[in-house]
C-alpha cells in the first residue's frame, strides 16, 4: 500500500492586528481611580486612561494642544481635573471601567485662565467637591468642582507652590471630628502654612491669611500628607529630613503661631500644630505619605496608634517607617548599586508616589517613564508598566516556565536603553533587567524559550535565566547568570544553539570584525534568587569573520552551521565543530565552508531554514534573497520593500518568508511563487524588530516609533468570511433570478442596488426595454414598463443616488448609453427636481460609510451633483450629436432611395397609363 505524501501546509495570507504596545507616560501628572484598576497618564499633550489589570488603553480626552502640567482623580473618581500649559483648568467625567471608546473624551467644563501662572500641584478634598491648585506664581485656589468657581484665594507663599493636603477628618472616631477643613500648603520658601477654609476665609484679592506658619525644612518640602484621624501631619523634603507635626497640640509660643485676635494681639490659646518627630531619610524625599492604621504592612495588622509613613525619591526605593520610633520596617524596591552611571541613577529615581487605600498598594512613578506597583502586605512588585519604550531594536519570545501549554508566555524588548523589556503577552505586566551599562542592541533565546541572551554596547553580552516562583515570593522576574567578556568593540549580534532545552552554546558578533563561541554547558539556567553575581563564561573560539561589522548571526536547527552576515555584503557559512572530550574538557572550532555574495549593499539579517537547506538574507540593497547551502548559490530575489531590509525570518514550514524594513512595513512572501501575499502597515519609522511565536500564529513587530505590533494570522477567518459571502450572494443572485422572472422589478431592482451589481441592472432594463419595442401597440410607459417606472419614481434617496452613478458609467460607453438615457429620461421625467437634490443632501453619509466605491470622494451636496452633472452633460451631448448625425444620414439615404425609384420605374408607369386610356 502506497503511503501517501504529507500535505502542505496551507498558506498565510492575512494576519490582523490583535494589539500593540504603545507609549503609555512620557511626562506629566499620573493619578489612579479609587479602586486602582484605572489610571491616568500623560503621551505628550495627549491624556489617556488605561486598565491597570491588562495594560488596554479605555480612552483619551481631548486637550487643547498643551502640554499637561498636573492633573488629579476626584476620590469619588467620578471626575478628572487637569491644568495644562495653557493656563487652562479642564475638568472631564471618568467614564466606567467597561465603557472603551475610540472618541476623545470632552471637558465636560474648561475654564480658560485659572491660574496667571503654571498649575504644577492640585489636589482634591476627601469629599470630591473642593479642588486646591497652587501655582509658580505662589497663588493657591480653592474651586468648587461641580460650579467651576473660585471659593478661596491664598497668596504669599513666596514662591512655586510645591505641596498640598487637606485636613477634613471624617472618621466617627476621629479625636478632630469636625465641620471645619483646612488646606495645608508648602512652597519653595520651605515653609508651611495651615490655611481654615471655614471661619475667617477670605477670597478677596489679597487673599486669606494662614492660621500657622510652620518652619523646619532647610529646602523645598516635596510631600504632605495628613493622617486619617487628623492629629499627624508628615512633611518631607529635599533637604533629606521626614517632619512629624502635631496638629492638635495647644501652645503659647508666639514664634509659631500667626494667628492674631480681632484687636491685633496673639491668641496665645490657641491649637497650633508641633513639631514632634524629625526622621532623617539620608536621600531628596520627593514623596512621602501616611499609612492607613487598617492596612497590613509585611503581614502585620497596624494598630490605630501606630503611624506609618512612606517616603520615596532619588535613590529609587520606597521605605515604610515606624514613625514614633523613626525606624525603616519594609523596604519596597531595590536600591540601585552605584556601578552605573550619574544620568542612570537620575533616571531611577522615583518622581512621585500613589498610595491606593482600596488594595494596600503604593505605586511609585520614576524618571525614566516607569510606574510600580508594589503591595503592602507581603512586599512584592505586582505589576509594573513601561511608560516608553524610545526605539525598538530587538524583540525576541520567551517561555517562563517549561510547560509547553503555556508558550510564548513573554516577549523581550531591546530598545535605545541599556534595560532590557519583559513584557507578559497576557496582561502587558512588564519588569526591567538591569545590569549592561550601555544600549542593549541584541536578543535571541534558547531552544525551548526560556533563556535569554543580549549583546550590548558595553562589549558584552549576558545570559538571562527566570526566577523560580516560590511561596516566600510570588512575583516573576529574570536575572543574570552568566557574562561574556572578550570584545573589543559593540556586541551587535548573538545567537544560541538550538537543540537540547540547556543550550550547550552560543555565539557573538561584533563590530570588532570577529565571531567569539562560548561554552555555556556549567552556566545555571535555573535559580531561586537574583542575589548572587553571575558567572563568567568562557570563550572556546574567536574566529575573524568579516571585513566590516557583523550586524546579524544565526544557527541552523541541528547545530550544524552558523551564518552570519555583515556590511561587507556578504554572508559567511561556517561548519560547528564542538566536541567534550574525556576529561570533560570542551574545544569548539569553526569552519569556514562558503559565502554567499551577491547583495549590493550590507547585510542586516540571516536566518537558516527551518526544513530545508535554504538560507535567507535581507540587505540594504532593498531586497530579501533565498541561498541554497548546498553550492551557495542565489536562488530567488524578493523585491518590493522602498527602503533597506533589516529583518527576515521563515514561516509556514519554510514555504513563507515575513521580513521587514525601513520603510515601516511587514511584508509576508509566497517564496514558491516569489511574490508578497500581504503588507502589514501599522509603523511610522524602521521595523527593526521582529519576532515570530513558536506556533507561527503570531508576528510581532516593533519599530523606532515606540510601537510594537501584534500580527496574529486570521487567514482561516477571511476565507470563512468570504465563503459566506460568496454563499450568500449566490443565494441574493437566485433571488434576483427568481424577482425577474416574477416580475417583480422593485424588489429586483433593490437586490441589485444592494449587492452593488450594476450588471444585472443594466440586463435587467435591457430586457424591459426590448419587451416594449416589441409590443405593436407600445404602452405610454418610459422605461418599458410601468412597474419599472413607478419604481424608478418611488426609489429611496441612497438607492438612487447609486442608480445615478450607475447610469454615469453606462453613459459613457456607446454600447450602454440607449439603456443610460433612458433610465436618465425617467429619472428627470418621473422625479421632481428638488427630490434629485435632497437624495443628494443626505445620501453622502451612507456613501462615506461603503455603500459604493465608486462615489466615495463624494462628501457634500454640490460637489456630488456637480459631478454627476459633469460627468453625464459631454457624453449626452456627443450622443445627441451622434443621433443627429444618423438621421441626417438616414434622410440622404432616403432621398437616394426615392431618386433610384424614380429612374428605375418611371417608364413603366407611363406605358401602364397609356394602356389604360
Amino acid at each position: 500500500m502506497a503511503i501517501p505524501p504529507p500535505s502542505r501546509p496551507k498558506l498565510k495570507t492575512a494576519f490582523k492586528k490583535a494589539r500593540t504596545i504603545a507609549p503609555l507616560y512620557t511626562s506629566g501628572g499620573v493619578a489612579t481611580s479609587h479602586e486602582g484598576k484605572r489610571i491616568v497618564t500623560c503621551v505628550g499633550e495627549d491624556i489617556l486612561l488605561t486598565d491597570v489589570e491588562n495594560g488596554t488603553e479605555i480612552c483619551r480626552f481631548a486637550g487643547d494642544t498643551q502640554p499637561i502640567n498636573s492633573l488629579c482623580v476626584t476620590p469619588s473618581s467620578s471626575h478628572l481635573l487637569v491644568f495644562t500649559s495653557a493656563l487652562s483648568l479642564r475638568i472631564y467625567e471618568l467614564p466606567t471601567l467597561l465603557d472603551f471608546s475610540k472618541k476623545r473624551i470632552q471637558p465636560i467644563r474648561v475654564v480658560g485662565r485659572a491660574h496667571e501662572a503654571p498649575v504644577h500641584v492640585c489636589k482634591v478634598d476627601p469629599t470630591s467637591t473642593y479642588l486646591a491648585s497652587g501655582s509658580a506664581d505662589g497663588v493657591v485656589k480653592v474651586w468648587n468642582i461641580l460650579g467651576g468657581y473660585v471659593t478661596h484665594v491664598f497668596k504669599g507663599h513666596g514662591g512655586v507652590v510645591s505641596a498640598l493636603a487637606f485636613n477634613f477628618p471624617q472618621d466617627a472616631s476621629s479625636v478632630s471630628r469636625s465641620d471645619t477643613m483646612y488646606l495645608i500648603t508648602a512652597s519653595v520658601d520651605t515653609r508651611i502654612r495651615v490655611f481654615n477654609l471655614v471661619d475667617g476665609a477670605s477670597t478677596s484679592s489679597g487673599g486669606g491669611k494662614p492660621e500657622a506658619v510652620l518652619e523646619g525644612h532647610v529646602s523645598v518640602p516635596r510631600g504632605l500628607d495628613v493622617s486619617h484621624d487628623g492629629k499627624w501631619l508628615v512633611s518631607g523634603g529635599r533637604d533629606s529630613v521626614v517632619l512629624i507635626w502635631d496638629l492638635l497640640a495647644k501652645s503659647a509660643s508666639p514664634e509659631v503661631s500667626t494667628n492674631k485676635s480681632k484687636k491685633g494681639k496673639q491668641n496665645i490659646h490657641s491649637v497650633t500644630p508641633v513639631l514632634v518627630k524629625t526622621i532623617p531619610a539620608l536621600e531628596r524625599v520627593e514623596a512621602v505619605g501616611i499609612i492607613r492604621p487598617e492596612d497590613e504592612v509585611n503581614g502585620s495588622m497596624l494598630l490605630s496608634s501606630d503611624l506609618r509613613i512612606y517616603t520615596a525619591g532619588e535613590k529609587g526605593i520606597i521605605r515604610i517607617w515606624n514613625g514614633k520610633a523613626g525606624e525603616v520596617i519594609q523596604q519596597l524596591g531595590k536600591e540601585h548599586d552605584n556601578t552605573g552611571s550619574e544620568e542612570l541613577e537620575e533616571q531611577r529615581q522615583i518622581m512621585n508616589v500613589l498610595y491606593i487605600a482600596s488594595t494596600s498598594t503604593i505605586a511609585s512613578i520614576h524618571a525614566d517613564q516607569n510606574i510600580m506597583f508594589h503591595s503592602l502586605t507581603n512586599g512584592s512588585l505586582t505589576r509594573q508598566l513601561i511608560g516608553y519604550n524610545d526605539e525598538i531594536v530587538d524583540a525576541s519570545f520567551l517561555n517562563y516556565s517549561s510547560n509547553t501549554t503555556h508558550r510564548d508566555s513573554h516577549l523581550a524588548l531591546a530598545t535605545n536603553s541599556s534595560l532590557i523589556r519583559i513584557y507578559s503577552t497576557q496582561n502587558l505586566d512588564s519588569r526591567l533587567l538591569g545590569g549592561h551599562t550601555e544600549i542593549v542592541l541584541a536578543l535571541d533565546h534558547s531552544a525551548n524559550g526560556s533563556v535569554l541572551v543580549s549583546g550590548s554596547k558595553d562589549r558584552t553580552a549576558r545570559l538571562w535565566a527566570p526566577l523560580k516562583l516560590t511561596p516566600r515570593s510570588s512575583s516573576w522576574g529574570y536575572t543574570c547568570v552568566g557574562v561574556c567578556e572578550g570584545h573589543a568593540e559593540s556586541v551587535g549580534a548573538v545567537a544560541m544553539a538550538r537543540e537540547g532545552d540547556s543550550p550547550k552554546f552560543m555565539f557573538t558578533g561584533s563590530q570588532d570584525r570577529t565571531i567569539k563561541m562560548w561554552d555555556l554547558l556549567d552556566v545555571p539556567l535555573s535559580v531561586e534568587s537574583d542575589e548572587g553575581s553571575p558567572m563568567r563564561c568562557k570563550s572556546l573560539t574567536t574566529q575573524k569573520a568579516h571585513e566590516k561589522d557583523i550586524n546579524s548571526l544565526d544557527v541552523s536547527p541541528n547545530d550544524r552551521f552558523l551564518v552570519s552576515g555583515s556590511q561587507d555584503r556578504t554572508a559567511k557559512i561556517f561548519e560547528i565543530q564542538y566536541v567534550i572530550g574525556a576529561g570533560g574538557a570542551r574545544r569548539g572550532e569553526l569552519k569556514h565552508i562558503g559565502t554567499c555574495k551577491g547583495h549590493k549593499r550590507g547585510v542586516w539579517t540571516v536566518r537558516f531554514g527551518k526544513a530545508e537547506r535554504v538560507l535567507a538574507t535581507g540587505s540594504g540593497d532593498k531586497t530579501v534573497k533565498l541561498w541554497s547551502l548546498d553550492d551557495f548559490s542565489c536562488l530567488k530575489t524578493f523585491e518590493g520593500h522602498t527602503n533597506s531590509v533589516l529583518r527576515v525570518d521563515f514561516l509556514n514550514a519554510g514555504l513563507q518568508i515575513v521580513s521587514t524594513a525601513s520603510d515601516g512595513l511587514v511584508k509576508l512572501w509566497n517564496i514558491q511563487e516569489e511574490e508578497c501575499v500581504t503588507t502589514l502597515d501599522n509603523h511610522e519609522d524602521k521595523v527593526w524588530a521582529l519576532a515570530v511565536s513558536s506556533d507561527e500564529r503570531t508576528v510581532v513587530s516593533g519599530a523606532a516609533d515606540s510601537l510594537v505590533t501584534f500580527w496574529e494570522d486570521c487567514t482561516e477567518e477571511v476565507e470563512s468570511e468570504k465563503e459566506a459571502k460568496r454563499a450568500e450572494l449566490v443565494l441574493k443572485d437566485q433571488d434576483f433570478l427568481n424577482y425577474v422572472a416574477l416580475r417583480d422589478y422593485r424588489r429586483a431592482i433593490e437586490l441589485a442596488l444592494a449587492m452593488s451589481q450594476p450588471g444585472r441592472l443594466l440586463s435587467l432594463f435591457k430586457d424591459v426595454a426590448a419587451s416594449l419595442a416589441d409590443e405593436e401597440q407600445p404602452s405610454k410607459t418610459i422605461t418599458g414598463d410601468t412597474a419599472v417606472d413607478e419604481v424608478i419614481r418611488t426609489l429611496a434617496a441612497p438607492d438612487l443616488v447609486k442608480l445615478l452613478l450607475y447610469v454615469r458609467e453606462w453613459n459613457t460607453n456607446g454600447k450602454t448609453s440607449p439603456v443610460a438615457q433612458r433610465i436618465l429620461f425617467a429619472v428627470f421625467k418621473l422625479r421632481p427636481a428638488d427630490s434629485i437634490i435632497q437624495a443628494f443632501s443626505t445620501a453622502p453619509k451612507q456613501l462615506e460609510e461603503g455603500v459604493d466605491a465608486e462615489a466615495s470622494a463624494v462628501t457634500t451636496q454640490q460637489t456630488a451633483l456637480n459631478d454627476l452633472l459633469e460627468a453625464l452633460i459631454p457624453y449626452s451631448e456627443r450622443h445627441l450629436a451622434r443621433m443627429d448625425k444618423l438621421v441626417q444620414e438616414s434622410f440622404v439615404v432616403d432621398y437616394i432611395l426615392g431618386e433610384m425609384d424614380d429612374g428605375m420605374f418611371d417608364n413603366d408607369l407611363e406605358g401602364d397609363e397609356m394602356q389604360v386610356e
